[in-house]
């Protein structure tokens, strides 16, 4: 066939895409190519993997290849797109046994992904030092951290993992000390994942709190979760080196000392989770438009600026549902659905990928957080509003009723209009999940007045009469006025 739909990638924007094109467009062709072996994997699911929360690997696939083949979709792995030609219309490919192949395409998505990035520093060739960006790693992170005597090599059952490196960390002495870089999601998942397994844990981050994009205030409880757990917690502390030969023995960081260099921590493990960088090499001299961190600029359908070539994920921008410019948000949900529209799309149904309003939720052992929109006064402004906040504490359930907890929510809004921007919540009893409600009315444009007169559901068992975020819209709605 001439006019196959070919994919570049095999996770959640790409098999997504695949699978609707294939029910969409059943006489059309659909080739994937991946890289490498893994498919269709819960990224996010990796932390929990290794804490031991998740009893076996293969809990986090999707999809396996013989599921694809099932789907009718023509699955390639160890297949390497390395260059695209828009104007042929083909895509070069890398094969693993070192050929070199032309595909021609009908229509082509680009979903490959993001890379994790170090900083200053490379941790490759550094026994005991990780990024936590794919199911290889997290397979030699859960070796490394058990006792050689009592590691489990069934928890790595998928046929896809690097065997020889699971085994050569499972053979190696377990950690006692572990320093995280970073205090993202991925920092801060790992802490409570290690410290589940026995280690003590040190987190450090550059800034003045963790989890930056949420706000000071859920940063702040955050820590407090985590210190409370036993997990030292170092901010304003930007790690600048790690220490060792071939096996990781310290870390510098932070200020300096008396000496003038950088403070140290002996440590005999270290996990850098400082962010990610979109995957667009193969698309180098296109031509193509590239947006927000360096990721593909796509429209409403998430096309780019090349013919018939759409990029999802990862790798893809998409519209900002409160500033309606582009944004670059690498997360799970935005990936498998923008795939889904863009398979429709590719078949002859256009279907918009939808605006994200960079919804995310994150736990540190039992305390919640949730953010959604616009936090940042300085972003704020730049948008073209005038912010204003105001930050409350409420009760998660009646008073009286058994489990009420604190639960602390930040919203803001545009002084001009009352136009809610964004939130963040936080506490130890269901506050995630109510996150919910924010990014609703940030899609919808609600006002803090519009939200303030919501009918949520109120139960002693689920909520007190005002729920957390009707307190706080209440509170906010008094400031804009």
């Amino acid at each position: 066939m001439s006019d196959p739909f070919v994919v570049v990638g095999a996770d959640a924007a790409g098999l997504s895409a695949a699978s609707k094109f294939r029910r969409e467009a059943p006489d059309r062709e659909v080739v994937v190519f991946e890289k490498g072996q893994w498919i269709s994997y819960a990224y996010c699911g990796m932390p929990y993997f290794i804490e031991g929360r998740v009893e076996r690997m293969s809990n986090l696939l999707s999809l396996s290849p013989s599921e694809v083949d099932e789907r009718g979709i023509d699955l390639r792995r160890g297949h390497e797109v390395v260059a695209v030609d828009p104007d042929a219309k083909a895509v070069t490919v890398a094969t693993a046994d070192g050929e070199r192949i032309e595909q021609p395409y009908g229509d082509l998505l680009v979903a490959t992904g993001g890379r994790a990035t170090t900083g200053s520093f490379d941790v490759r060739g550094l026994d005991g030092a990780f990024t936590l960006h794919d199911m290889d790693a997290a397979a030699a992170i859960d070796a490394y951290v058990a006792d050689p005597a009592e590691y489990d090599p069934d928890r790595a059952d998928v046929s896809a993992v690097d065997r020889e490196r699971v085994e050569r960390n499972a053979a190696m002495d377990a950690p006692e000390t572990a320093a995280i870089v970073g205090g993202g999601y991925v920092g801060v998942e790992m802490a409570e994942a290690l410290t589940e397994r026995g280690l003590d844990v040190h987190l450090f981050h550059r800034s003045g709190h963790l989890l930056s994009d949420f706000g000071a205030a859920v940063g702040e409880r955050v820590e407090e979760a985590l210190a409370e757990r036993g997990v030292t917690v170092h901010t304003n502390a930007p790690v600048d080196a790690i220490v060792g030969d071939d096996l990781v023995e310290a870390i510098a960081y932070g200020q300096e000392g008396e000496d003038g260099d950088n403070l140290t921590l002996a440590v005999d493990m270290a996990v850098v989770g400082v962010g990610i960088r979109p995957n667009t090499d193969l698309l180098d001299g296109t031509g193509v438009d590239l947006g927000e961190g360096g990721a593909v600029r796509t429209d409403e359908y998430g096309r780019t600026t090349l013919p018939d070539v759409y990029a999802a994920g990862d790798c893809a921008t998409a519209r900002h549902a409160v500033t309606g410019e582009d944004a670059w948000m690498p997360l799970g949900l935005t990936a498998n659905r923008a795939g889904r529209a863009i398979g429709a799309t590719a078949a002859g149904d256009p279907t918009p990928v939808g605006d994200i309003a960079a919804t995310a939720v994150v736990k540190a052992f039992d305390m919640e957080a949730g953010r959604a929109g616009i936090l940042d006064d300085t972003a704020a402004r730049e948008a073209g509003f005038d912010p204003v906040r105001e930050t409350v504490t409420a009760g998660s359930r009646s008073g009286y009723y058994p489990g009420a907890a604190a639960t602390d929510v930040t919203l803001v809004a545009d002084r001009d209009t009352g136009r809610l921007l964004g939130g963040s919540i936080s506490g130890p009893d269901r506050a995630a999940v109510r996150i919910d409600t924010v990014a609703t009315a940030l899609e919808a444009d609600m006002t803090v007045g519009e939200v303030e007169r919501l009918d949520l559901a109120y139960a002693p068992p689920f909520s007190p009469v005002w729920d957390p975020i009707l307190v706080a819209a209440k509170v906010l709605n008094g400031s804009v006025e």
